[in-house]
């Protein structure tokens, strides 16, 4: 959890009722009016699907908050499985009457496909009415919400996907390529390449193909400033920095055997990268192994190490700030194979105990509380999540909502307070992990959020994406994209910019 103090000026203040709050990247708006979360989600079935959820609180502070999920789209994205979605950063509410925001799929058939979601969430009327069905869930369509097309530049499965701004798209895929693309006219407009790894052997649990080795982008990480990323590979121990000023790379820094050995990525195991991520400040960085995580400084040396009791398999990690009186607050947040979502202090300084032996030379990151798990009765692996800012009616507390898939198709909301962070309850006790006698023994662990409610979207879920959608304006017109875009047959006309 790393801190970094405020500047003057830009004390936090109250907001107006109606005015929209970025936290995180991302809008939110009060919670005293309904909230519309738009969710959505890839699968195991090539199954693109959208959600939207308006959540409603009553004006007693005692009653519950209800949960209200609506589909918006559903249908057959790609000829094979959908393994990663991003969405591009959210435009202002004042710059457009319709404002959009561009969802990018990837999937397995090396296709990425490209879509315009409406910002704002759509509302019944005579001209759009809701649809039946037979299974008992509200359908509603939103006309504005259309497919842009197609990117065919990669030559095997598509890894990541990333929208540093909204003009520039970068993929990942498994032909060793990460690629920048224009979205004005989706035109590439540079590729680095990684080299490919030399054959070391082919470790458990490869798929790989006869005669062939692992190669391929598994994740990569932008830096805020927008001038470094990191990324990491299919069979390669290290990992590699990249300069974007120059498109060249800036540097490659193995993963030193004690390092891997304190996450226990032992011999046989792969000893790979499966995710990163820098935290909001750009001041350390964070890769995920197989079952733990080491926490980078910006002089690419380890700070501190998560290790989850009892030990298991880590999916996804996010990284999300906390807003107290004088000074912001990064929390480092991890999804596991047993249905945990895992809130880790990174920051070095706070972890007040000492390794126990030599062999342990990364001090351990502070595990502030956890949501799910069996306690909570939810022990399916969590796939993914997004964490967004949702502040409440008195403008004075922040909170957040959860959004999880996991891989039994069940997407669950979740509450989380800034208070169960900052302040833990006394007599609560951070997990550590011990390791006697070739066995984890995990603590109690403090059980932090609240569950809303869940949705069963009767797929496997493989990857998740979410944001806050802007107010609705009720004067606004529901026509479709094809009435607005178009201006005549005057050849100056130049429709629409993606960008």
């Amino acid at each position: 959890m790393s801190k970094r103090k405020r500047q003057e000026g830009h004390e936090a203040s109250p907001t107006s009722p109606n005015k929209a709050v970025k936290v995180s990247g991302q809008i939110s708006i009060p919670w005293k009016t309904p909230t519309h979360i738009q969710i959505i989600t890839g699968s195991y079935e090539r199954i693109l699907h959208g959600i939207t959820a308006t959540l409603t609180s009553s004006s007693d502070a005692k009653s519950s908050t209800s949960v209200q999920f609506v589909d918006t789209f559903l249908f057959n994205a790609h000829s094979s499985s959908i393994r990663s979605l991003a969405l591009s950063p959210l435009p202002e509410p004042a710059d457009t009457d319709s404002p959009k925001v561009i969802l990018a799929t990837g999937g397995s058939d090396e296709r990425i496909n490209l879509y315009h979601l409406s910002a704002r969430p759509a509302w019944e009327n005579e001209e759009v009415p809701s649809v039946p069905t037979l299974a008992g869930n509200k359908i509603m369509e939103n006309p504005k919400n259309r497919e842009i097309g197609s990117l065919m530049h990669h030559s095997s499965s598509i890894t990541s996907l990333y929208f540093p701004t909204r003009s520039k798209l970068l993929s990942a895929a498994e032909d060793n390529e990460i690629s920048v693309t224009r979205t004005k006219d989706w035109s590439v407009v540079s590729t680095i390449r990684a080299p490919r790894p030399k054959a070391q052997g082919r470790p458990s649990g490869d798929t790989a193909p006869p005669g062939a080795f692992p190669a391929g982008i598994n994740d990569f990480a932008v830096h805020p400033s927008m001038k470094l990323m990191v990324s990491v590979g299919k069979g390669e121990r290290c990992m590699r920095l990249w300069n974007l000023v120059t498109g060249k790379k800036a540097g490659v820094l193995s993963f030193a055997k004690d390092i891997l050995q304190s996450i226990l990525e032992g011999k046989y195991s792969s000893g790979e990268g499966r995710r990163i991520a820098w935290n909001p400040d750009g001041e350390d960085f964070t890769i995920a192994f197989e079952r733990g995580a080491i926490i980078y400084g910006t002089d690419s040396k380890p700070k501190s190490r998560v290790l989850p009791s009892p030990l298991t398999k880590l999916h996804q990690m996010r990284y999300f700030s906390l807003h107290s009186s004088n000074e912001d607050i990064s929390v480092l947040a991890v999804s596991t194979e047993d249905g945990r979502i895992l809130f880790y202090d990174t920051d070095p300084t706070s972890v007040g105990t000492t390794p126990a032996s030599s062999e342990q030379i990364i001090p351990e990151a502070t595990l502030k509380g956890q949501l799910g798990g069996k306690q909570a009765d939810s022990i399916v692996r969590i796939k993914d999540f997004e964490i967004l800012g949702v502040p409440s009616s008195d403008h004075n507390e922040q909170n957040f909502l959860i959004v999880a898939g996991s891989s039994d198709g069940t997407i669950k909301l979740w509450t989380l307070e800034k208070d169960s962070l900052l302040h833990p309850k006394k007599g609560s006790t951070n997990a550590k992990s011990d390791l006697t006698n070739g066995q984890f023994q995990g603590n109690d662990t403090q059980q932090i959020g609240k569950l809303l409610d869940s949705y069963e979207t009767g797929n496997r879920i493989t990857c998740l994406t979410a944001f806050v959608m802007l107010p609705t304006k009720p004067d606004e017109e529901m026509v479709s994209d094809s009435e607005e875009s178009f201006e005549g047959f005057d050849e100056s006309s130049s429709g629409s910019d993606a960008g």
